[in-house]
């Protein structure tokens, strides 16, 4: 484990580049066509994807990689572009999607823009769409990058802005209200950060990380905080993150916000933007405080539980496809939190890989329910469609795979994320003692049973069976609204197969770092 530092600023230009492309992309307006659009942006976008694995290629993946220019401002601390083996997964997960997302936009929006027409509403065109989907993808990757926390503020709060706008402009339903209501919530959770790090910061300095000189400062914030104040910015943080993730309890607005976004938002929003949260539990609040959150780690492992089953019953019973899987991802964000709460090396790794196959899984499964809005003239409603195998077998194929990411089925990764998080909740149950172990190996079979009858039974209900006679016409969709999605399907699968070169890098970062 050691400090490489680039010869030129690459990972600034992952972010830059991105940025740059939706400044043209709004420039250029409507002088321009769609496919163009798509290319300048997707095309950026998958440069940073390159980026990325070039980075790991050449410098190691088992290393702590830094841009060779860094910024030290008075009273913030050090701002760097830093990509570590646990951020590794995070990044390429958001590049990967996000660019193939930017592709199937084209086919999708241009549905999207007919139903508004025929609603008798206009809304801004491909320049307007490409700037904010662009500029929310590159502060996405910014927001992972970071090696400084109010530099992950702020990358964090840019990410709301063109996210609100794009629900706002091209979603569906009562979309103003819904927007606001998910910038009220998402922010709050961000402000709420962010008065627990400057509680923090005033104390021992705004540099929580300082992977920009090494491996972080482990406990710094236990060292120097005590009493009411370090449990009272502990808490600040931890609930921010929290709200962020979407777990039970703080997680009002995701089935609106996910449920009612344009497609293609909700690609992104729902396996992206949350699971930031859940990253940064770790690389700042752990890494801050890792005695403090030790103690009330038992909490968290009870709150994982019960958003993992919460999450998964509301699932079961949801009749709408994108709200069934927007509650599917407030279950997958309940094992994301307990591979992190449990606090072992295994189960933290398995929530970071966790990230990386719920990217891909609901991605792929969000687009479908796209594909199915976009071919079968808006319908959305499970109940109204069954049999769709026969008409569309690449769609059925492609959710296929979808399920199989989130319920760890192989060959996707979900297998080795959901053992390695299974590992770490084993591994904290044993040391809590055997009623601990009982109660959670009777969690983790209602939870990860839950994942799998509301992702096995809703393919039955929409795509075998007996065919609806108002889907006597339905036929597959078209090749651009179904090759991204074999795109991210292909990645997702070859994962499985390389998954070590990943996990073995985060394993030895954890345990350097313990």
């Amino acid at each position: 484990m050691g400090l490489v530092t680039l010869e030129a600023p690459l990972l600034a230009s992952t972010v830059i580049v991105p940025v740059l492309a939706a400044v043209i992309s709004w420039l250029a307006g409507e002088k321009i066509s769609s496919k163009s659009h798509a290319v300048l942006n997707g095309g950026s976008l998958l440069y940073s994807l390159l980026i990325f694995v070039y980075i790991a290629y050449s410098a190691g993946l088992d290393n702590i990689v830094r841009d060779p220019a860094y910024w030290t401002i008075d009273g913030l601390g050090t701002f760097a572009f830093v990509l570590d083996p646990i951020v590794f997964p995070v990044a390429i997960s958001i590049a990967a999607v996000t660019a193939m997302v930017a592709f199937y936009s084209i086919p999708y929006m241009e549905h999207r823009y007919e139903e508004l027409r025929h609603e008798g509403e206009e809304a801004p065109g491909w320049g307007a769409y490409f700037f904010l989907y662009t500029l929310f993808a590159a502060s996405m990757i910014g927001s992972v990058l970071t090696s400084n926390t109010i530099e992950f503020y702020l990358f964090l709060e840019l990410t709301l802005i063109p996210s609100f706008l794009l629900i706002a402009f091209y979603g569906y339903g009562d979309r103003v209200r819904i927007a606001i209501l998910y910038l009220i919530w998402t922010h709050v959770g961000a402000l709420l950060f962010l008065i627990g790090a400057l509680s923090a910061g005033f104390k021992i300095g705004f540099d929580f990380i300082n992977i920009y000189t090494g491996m972080p400062k482990l406990g710094i914030g236990d060292a120097g905080l005590a009493g009411d104040l370090l449990w009272a910015t502990l808490a600040l943080m931890v609930i921010g993150l929290l709200v962020k993730m979407a777990v039970f309890g703080v997680h009002i607005w995701l089935p609106y916000a996910h449920a009612e976004a344009p497609t293609p938002i909700s690609a992104l929003l729902s396996p992206n933007l949350i699971g930031i949260g859940g990253l940064m539990l770790f690389r700042i609040v752990y890494t801050l405080f890792p005695k403090s959150l030790d103690q009330v780690s038992t909490y968290l492992y009870a709150w994982a539980f019960l958003t993992m089953i919460y999450g998964g019953l509301m699932a079961l019973v949801q009749t709408d496809f994108k709200r069934l899987l927007a509650y599917s991802s407030v279950s997958q964000m309940g094992y994301m939190l307990l591979g992190i709460a449990s606090l072992s090396i295994y189960g933290i790794s398995g929530a970071l890989l966790h990230y990386l196959v719920h990217a891909f899984g609901k991605a792929i499964l969000f687009l479908v329910a796209g594909t199915l809005i976009a071919t079968l003239h808006g319908l959305r409603q499970i109940p109204k469609m069954g049999g769709l195998a026969t008409k569309m077998p690449y769609t059925a194929a492609l959710a296929l795979v979808g399920f199989m990411h989130i319920t760890g089925i192989p060959p996707t990764a979900g297998l080795w994320s959901e053992y390695l998080i299974v590992r770490g909740a084993v591994e904290k149950s044993f040391n809590m003692g055997a009623l601990s172990f009982t109660l959670m190996s009777i969690a983790l079979l209602i939870g990860i049973g839950l994942s799998t009858a509301y992702a096995f039974f809703t393919m039955k209900r929409i795509f075998y069976g007996s065919l609806p006679k108002h889907l006597d016409d339905a036929h597959e969709a078209k090749d651009s609204l179904i090759v991204p999605m074999i795109v991210l399907a292909a990645i997702g699968i070859l994962v499985f197969f390389y998954v070590f070169t990943i996990i073995n890098p985060m394993i030895g970062y954890l345990e350097h770092l313990g």
